[in-house]
C-alpha cells in the first residue's frame, strides 16, 4: 500500500491544524489514482506525531510512504528535524520504505502562485 504522508510544524491554534487537514483531504481527492492513503502529520504542538502517524500507516499495511514537508523553506525543521523524526519512525518498522521529497517552498510552481495570488489580490490577470 502506498501512501502519502503531508508534514506541517503543527500549531497550538486548533483551527490551523484544522486547516492541514483539509488541505490534506484535498490532496487525497487529487492523488486517489497515485496513493492508496493520504494523511498528515505534525512536527509538534498538534498529533499526530510524525513517527506515531508513520507507524500507523504501517500498522494499516503501507508498504511504502512519500513524506512531503509542508514547509516554505529549508530551515532547521526541514534539514534535521523531519529526517531525525523520520529516522525514529524508520527505526521503529524497518521494513516500510520511507522517503522524503522536496519540501513545498523549493517547488517550481511556487513563484507562479505567489504571482497568481497577488494578481488576484489586485485584480490583475496572470500570464
Amino acid at each position: 500500500m502506498k501512501c502519502l504522508l503531508v508534514v506541517a510544524h503543527g500549531s497550538r491554534r486548533a483551527e490551523s491544524n484544522q486547516e492541514i487537514i483539509r488541505l490534506t483531504e484535498k490532496v487525497a481527492a487529487l492523488s486517489a489514482d497515485q496513493f492508496d492513503c493520504v494523511e498528515c502529520a505534525f512536527l509538534e504542538l498538534a498529533e499526530p506525531l510524525i513517527p506515531d502517524a508513520i507507524q500507523s500507516l504501517a500498522g494499516r499495511g503501507a508498504t511504502s510512504v512519500l513524506v512531503v514537508p509542508y514547509f516554505l523553506a529549508r530551515g532547521a525543521h526541514v534539514a534535521s528535524d523531519i529526517p531525525e523524526q523520520v529516522a525514529i519512525a524508520q527505526a521503529a518498522v524497518p521494513a516500510l520504505e520511507i522517503t522524503v521529497s522536496d519540501y513545498f517552498g523549493a517547488a517550481a510552481e511556487v513563484p507562479e502562485m505567489i504571482f497568481q495570488i497577488a494578481s488576484s489580490a489586485q485584480g490583475v490577470e496572470s500570464k
